[in-house]
Order: C-alpha cells, then sequence, then structure tokens
C-alpha cells in the first residue's frame, strides 16, 4: 500500500456493465490506480473486449465476463470466475443499470418488472454471490445511484424509484455487512457522455447546475476511486456527484 501513485496496486475489482460509459471510466481509472479489473458486460462484447484490452495496457490483468446481473446463475458463474482467475476480489462496483424515460401513465408492468431487475436486483444478487470473496478480503461495495433517486423526476417514476432502493440497499448493506465490508454509493447528476441525441437538453441542464457544466465520466470515475481508497470507517454514505444541481 505504500505506492502513492498505485493505492490499489494488489487489490482486485469487478464492475458491472464495464465495457463502456461510466463503467468503462471506472473500470479504466482503478486499473490506472493499480488494481486489476473484471468487467462484466451483456450485449456489447466488442467493446467490453477493447476495454479489457486497455485495462491491461496499465500493466495489471483483466478479465472480462458476460452475465445477465438479473439472473441468478450467470452471476455466481461470473463472481466464480473471478474468484478463480484472478484469486480474489477486493471491491465490487454495481454498475450496471438500465434508464428510460416514459409519462407516468404510461409505463408497463413490464418496463417497471425490467427496470427493478436491472437496476436494484441486479446490486443485491452480485453483492450477495460476491460476499464470500470481500468478506475474506475486508473488501468494499461500491453501488451507482442516481440523482433521481434523491430527486423526484416526473418522467422517470420506475427509474427513480429503482435508484432511490439502491441509496437504501446500501444504508441497510452497510450495516448488515459491517465490520468486514464497507458499503457506499456514488449518484451522479446529469452527466454528458457526448451524446448527440442529448446534447440541447444538456446544455439547458448545464445553465441549471450552480457549477455551469455537466458532470464527465471522469468525474464519476474520480468518485468511486475515491471510495475505493477511502478509510474504511467510511460507509453507508451516498455521495451526489452532481456539480450542485440538487441543492
Amino acid at each position: 500500500m505504500g505506492n502513492v501513485s498505485q493505492p490499489l496496486h494488489g487489490k482486485t475489482a469487478l464492475i458491472t456493465g464495464g465495457a463502456r460509459r461510466l463503467g468503462r471510466a471506472a473500470a479504466l481509472a482503478l486499473a490506472e490506480a493499480g488494481a486489476d479489473v473484471a468487467i462484466t458486460y451483456r450485449n456489447s462484447a466488442a467493446e467490453a473486449r477493447q476495454t479489457a484490452s486497455d485495462v491491461s495496457a496499465f500493466g495489471v490483468r483483466s478479465l472480462a465476463l458476460r452475465c445477465d446481473v438479473t439472473a441468478e446463475k450467470s452471476v455466481r458463474t461470473a463472481v466464480a470466475e473471478v474468484g478463480r482467475k484472478l484469486g480474489g476480489l477486493d471491491i465490487l462496483v454495481n454498475n450496471a443499470a438500465n434508464y428510460e424515460t416514459v409519462e407516468f401513465e404510461k409505463i408497463t408492468v413490464k418496463q417497471w418488472d425490467a427496470i427493478f431487475a436491472s437496476n436494484t436486483r441486479g446490486p443485491f444478487l452480485v453483492s450477495r454471490e460476491a460476499l464470500k470473496l470481500l468478506r475474506r478480503a475486508n473488501g468494499k461495495i461500491i453501488n451507482l445511484g442516481s440523482l433521481g433517486g434523491l430527486r423526484p423526476w416526473p418522467d422517470h417514476a420506475h427509474y427513480c424509484s429503482s435508484k432511490a432502493a439502491v441509496h437504501m440497499l446500501t444504508k441497510v448493506m452497510a450495516k448488515a455487512l459491517a465490520p468486514e465490508i464497507a458499503v457506499n454509493c456514488v449518484a451522479p447528476g446529469m452527466i454528458d457522455l457526448g451524446e448527440k441525441a442529448a446534447s440541447a437538453f444538456m446544455r439547458r441542464m448545464a445553465k441549471l447546475t450552480p457549477m455551469q457544466r455537466n458532470g464527465t465520466s471522469l468525474d464519476i470515475a474520480a468518485a468511486i476511486l475515491f471510495f475505493a481508497t477511502a478509510p474504511h470507517f467510511v460507509t453507508g454514505q451516498i455521495l451526489a456527484v452532481d456539480g450542485g444541481l440538487g441543492l
């Protein structure tokens, strides 16, 4: 642990949904800090291979595993594989999730259940299956919540509810899994991932944000790295990374 530039040297991290977007940014940040990194993906096989290759470029071990975080057997297999190939697990980042905009009265039961399966059941399942490895390492779990789990967005009832549940799950797990495992949550605000379709919306949101800009994937990766390297005494926290938008 003496290496300041690589505070995670000798540690192993698993990031669900790590092939692209915020998951990829987190994978690269933890790899740069010295961790061996496993990522899961569901459909983004090509992106997953690219991210795993980019992770290896930092001189650490990398692993890309296909996994459906909503399915018990798939999760169990993936976590076992991480333990077998990387020798253990110190940091779990529950990042895999879905996002959808639907007017309240138009949300179908299928849409409601699908969002809760990926966004809430997923983090629960992966955490539960990883417990044995994490306990052995006195490890850390970092969940990805959302400003939408702290503030009500009228056209995102199912999404906001699923993320509010992740925030509560974080707090429950922090109590239930202490003292061996520290559990925290990063709640992103408006993060601009450069998607053209969202550019007008993003410009509007930047003006409403006290910091006068939207977040970037690097802002979120830095917050995840903060919890990954924080004292074990820090647990049960929900950190909004939103430029003050939620104030």
